[in-house]
């Protein structure tokens, strides 16, 4: 599962990452087999480096992005969802600990989150830390959450400057005290912000969210407040995590490093979503990936199970 990506300086390495083919799936597609040239193989590696305290700002550029020609403004997603996965793996072909993979996906994030603003993305949901991560090794969960705390108080003026809404789901509940009187913080001064909504999924798995939704109207059944008639689709879409934003599911998902799953992400919301899967692992995925994921959305037909004559 994906790790917490937070924006902080990696060292440049010479060696670069076999640029890969993307793979994509939308609910009318079904892929048989798996593709053949993968990189490493899918097991999680557990070595992290003593924390760095030195926390530097990520040095992107302020200038405006052009929409890339081809794309068109009036189809793009206006809720986009990110598996960031690759880290590790990363970190793990240049022979280093799993942290500096996460400080390099950390780079792509911010990248993406820049261009999303420019591009009129609405909405953008990344899978940071899920639930199952708890079981990781001790020092890097902690240095992963240290990682996000460090990294929130760097960034707030970028996210303030650029307009960008900061909300946090999942189960803040089992993070340290700091950690959430921070997101609370930062929720706080960017809730009236619109040009982005960064929607960043920490101690979450869709699972927890559809187990949430239930027992919050099952509450409300008991104390009278509702019938257990009144429960409908709408009704539980009210209670997931993501009702937050303006567009709570996804139009597009991307998912990187070429695993064809979608490992316990938002998994109500992804009804309808279109998926789309690239090889590259998450610190390599930048503008070009973005792009060739939107290009292929913008081809499509989205029929939502009606027949389009």
């Amino acid at each position: 599962m994906q790790s917490l990506h937070l924006p902080f300086p990696v060292p440049f390495y010479q060696t670069p990452t076999p640029q890969k083919r993307k793979l994509f799936l939308s609910p009318d597609v079904r892929i048989q087999t798996r593709p053949i040239h993968r990189l490493l193989g899918a097991k999680t590696d557990v070595a992290v480096k003593q924390e760095d305290t030195t926390v530097v700002s990520t040095a992107e550029s302020t200038e405006p992005e052009p929409l890339p020609e081809g794309l068109r403004r009036d189809l793009m997603p206006r809720h986009v969802a990110v598996i960031m996965d690759g880290n590790g793996r990363w970190a793990k072909q240049r022979g280093g600990a799993a942290s500096m993979g996460h400080e390099a996906g950390a780079r792509s994030l911010m990248e993406i989150v820049r261009l999303s603003g420019y591009w009129g993305i609405k909405v953008l949901t990344v899978f940071a830390f899920s639930c199952d991560n708890w079981t990781r090794p001790k020092v890097e969960v902690d240095f992963l959450l240290s990682l996000f705390e460090r990294t929130l108080k760097a960034e707030m003026d970028k996210f303030v400057r650029e307009g960008v809404r900061i909300s946090v789901i999942g189960d803040s509940s089992r993070l340290p005290e700091s950690l959430q009187k921070l997101i609370n913080e930062v929720e706080e001064t960017t809730k009236n912000y619109s040009k982005l909504h960064l929607l960043v999924a920490v101690s979450y798995s869709g699972k927890y969210d559809v187990v949430k939704a239930c027992k919050n109207i099952a509450r409300r059944v008991k104390d009278g407040v509702i019938e257990p008639e009144d429960i409908n689709e709408s009704l539980i879409e009210q209670e997931l995590e993501t009702n937050c934003s303006e567009f709570p599911s996804p139009d597009l998902l991307i998912r990187t490093s070429g695993e064809l799953r979608i490992s316990n992400f938002l998994l109500w919301q992804l009804a309808y979503t279109e998926l789309f899967f690239a090889e590259e692992l998450w610190p390599d995925f930048g503008k070009d990936g973005l792009v060739e994921a939107i290009t292929s959305y913008q081809q499509r037909q989205r029929r939502y199970g009606r027949r389009v004559l």
